[in-house]
């Protein structure tokens, strides 16, 4: 496998008419799509991919993770969303933690078994099939493909094989093994090696048959508590039991006639946001795309709709978050003014995660429906445990809670962390007497570029007129928070130009440049699905109303997107 993973293949748009998906992998994109033709809808498909996921891409993504999705009806035009991230165990308090030595400045090591969360993927999948389903497949159709790829076995992709030895290997240096349900004789897969997980495809089964109650009590529930109670952990059936998804309003602001909506706290959806408003006070086209002023007024915006959402955002029902008031705020042009002041903003905690730990996938059918998905473990197969038989891996969400407790996302019992996971939709703004009309389904994952990517690919379809694979294929930049520095360090893709990177310096900012091969994986992994070709320069948009669907999927990952 070549190190540098050089990006030297062209990659057109899929263009179809009948329905589309696009996902990191493309066995997964096979298996959604087959769902499509077999009479499921966009919901539908999207769960049988976000299962064949959690087959093909295990280390990213599983039963063990936690999820977020946003539906378009294309009947209605009404856009609903599930909040589908899990709680801490009831006893993990601040209080308990200081008890057993840890403090804000010495938490608990990420992989330990008190950063599990309670599984809200899971729950999140029967949900969407139940919620916004076609009803004309069962939930156990649905997993069908999954299942298969699980028990008759598949060739690990590309950058999926080298996550998964590097992954391995971290847990090995803090002396974790992953379980053998992951492993082939010991060892994670190599590319084109044949990995099969047939206690995967047992639960998977059992989940078909028996929904929630599979994976919330009985078998798999037990497996779960025993393996975090022999690390350590205070994860019990009740945390279990208790869990449900929920049932949410996404939130949306308008850019220069579109909409683009996301889910709202404990997500950082409200941070793409509070980007989009404050880069709308700027000339962005007449910048010229990835030029000094373009990438100097984002990495100031991201640093200051960053600091908001840190500072602002954590479980809605510990803390009353002022969504509107910080929207209004982002608007204002004396707020937009201080971008062009080099102003520096702390974020003191909590550490702002890197990395593509995430899978995103989206569907659009026939109907007009859409489905935008997110599916994550945390850190790459989350703290290492994996269940006794069951296949799959736990996440390490807790993580990410602060051990301030004057924090809004300090840890509690019974809490939702802050939460990195967003899929988002675009659609035109909808007048009173008509409903919205749906743009795109997208969505950038890696933990605090996606609020960035986000907008990073929006703004190359409204702002510069590229198609969906050309927004994808285009070098991104990511804004990242070193807090032992205390600084903010602006990380550029290769294909930036070198000059553009010296500008920058002048200017005062930290740049690593160029980032490369493998380490792209911090700029995240994407996915987009447009409702006609609304984002070329040519079009009116205002009577363009095509069906043809344009699809993109990330070249930093091994996925690909698929029409009929």
């Amino acid at each position: 496998m070549d190190s540098d993973l050089g990006f030297s293949s062209r990659r057109s748009p899929i263009v179809c008419l009948h329905g589309c998906v696009a996902s990191s992998q493309q066995l997964a994109s096979t298996v959604g799509l087959d769902v499509l033709k077999r009479g499921g809808n966009a919901a539908d498909a999207a769960v049988a991919i976000a299962a064949a996921l959690a087959v093909t891409e295990p280390g990213s993504t599983g039963l063990g993770g936690d999820a977020f999705c946003l539906f378009f009806n294309g009947n209605t035009g009404e856009i609903r969303g599930i909040n589908g991230s899990g709680r801490t165990p009831k006893r993990l308090t601040l209080d308990f933690l200081k008890d057993r030595g840890y403090s804000a400045e010495a938490p608990p090591p990420e992989t330990d078994a008190l950063n599990v969360t309670v599984p809200g993927a899971p729950a999140c999948w029967c949900d969407t099939v139940q919620l916004f389903g076609s009803h004309k497949l069962s939930f156990q159709e649905v997993l069908t493909g999954a299942v298969e790829l699980a028990e008759v076995g598949f060739p690990v992709a590309e950058v999926t094989a080298h996550f998964w030895a590097q992954s391995v290997a971290e847990l090995r240096d803090a002396g974790k093994e992953l379980g053998g349900d992951l492993l082939i004789d010991g060892h994670p897969p190599k590319h084109g090696e044949v990995f099969r997980n047939p206690f995967l495809a047992q639960t998977l089964k059992e989940f078909g048959e028996r929904g929630k109650k599979a994976i919330y009590q009985g078998r798999v529930a037990q497996a779960i508590v025993d393996i975090i109670a022999q690390h350590g952990g205070v994860m019990t059936l009740d945390d279990l039991s208790s869990h449900d998804s929920e049932l949410v309003t996404p939130i949306s602001t308008e850019y220069k006639g579109v909409c683009l909506w996301e889910p709202p706290p404990n997500s950082q959806g409200l941070a793409a946001l509070l980007l989009l408003n404050i880069l709308e006070n700027f000339p962005l086209k007449a910048f010229g795309h990835n030029s000094p002023d373009y990438i100097h007024v984002l990495v100031e915006a991201v640093r200051l709709a960053l600091t908001d959402v840190v500072h602002y955002v954590g479980d809605p029902d510990h803390v009353t978050i002022p969504v509107q008031t910080l929207l209004d705020k982002s608007c204002s042009h004396q707020r937009a003014q201080l971008i062009s002041m080099d102003r520096a903003m702390e974020v003191v905690e909590p550490a702002l995660p890197t990395g593509s730990d995430t899978v995103y996938f989206c569907v659009v059918d026939s109907e007009g429906n859409a489905c935008s998905f997110v599916n994550s473990t945390y850190d790459c197969f989350g703290c290492g445990l994996v269940p006794k038989d069951c296949g799959f891996s736990l996440q390490n969400r807790g993580a990410f809670f602060s051990l301030h407790h004057n924090s809004v996302n300090c840890v509690a019992g019974a809490k939702r962390p802050f939460h990195t996971i967003i899929p988002a939709l675009v659609t035109d703004c909808a007048t009173d007497s008509q409903k919205p009309r749906l743009l795109a389904s997208l969505g950038v994952m890696g933990g605090m570029m996606q609020s960035q990517g986000h907008i990073q690919v929006l703004l190359n379809l409204l702002e510069f007129g590229m198609n969906p694979q050309q927004a994808l294929d285009s070098p991104r930049v990511f804004v990242q928070h070193d807090r032992k520095k205390n600084q903010w360090l602006v990380n550029l893709e290769e294909g930036i130009k070198p000059e553009v990177a010296e500008a920058l310096r002048r200017r005062g900012h930290k740049v690593n440049w160029p980032v490369t091969g493998h380490k792209r994986s911090q700029f995240g992994r994407g996915q987009i699905i447009t409702v006609g070709d609304w984002w070329n320069p040519s079009v009116n948009h205002k009577s363009h109303a095509t069906k043809v669907l344009w699809a993109g999927s990330d070249p930093r990952s091994d996925g690909c997107a698929l029409g009929y």
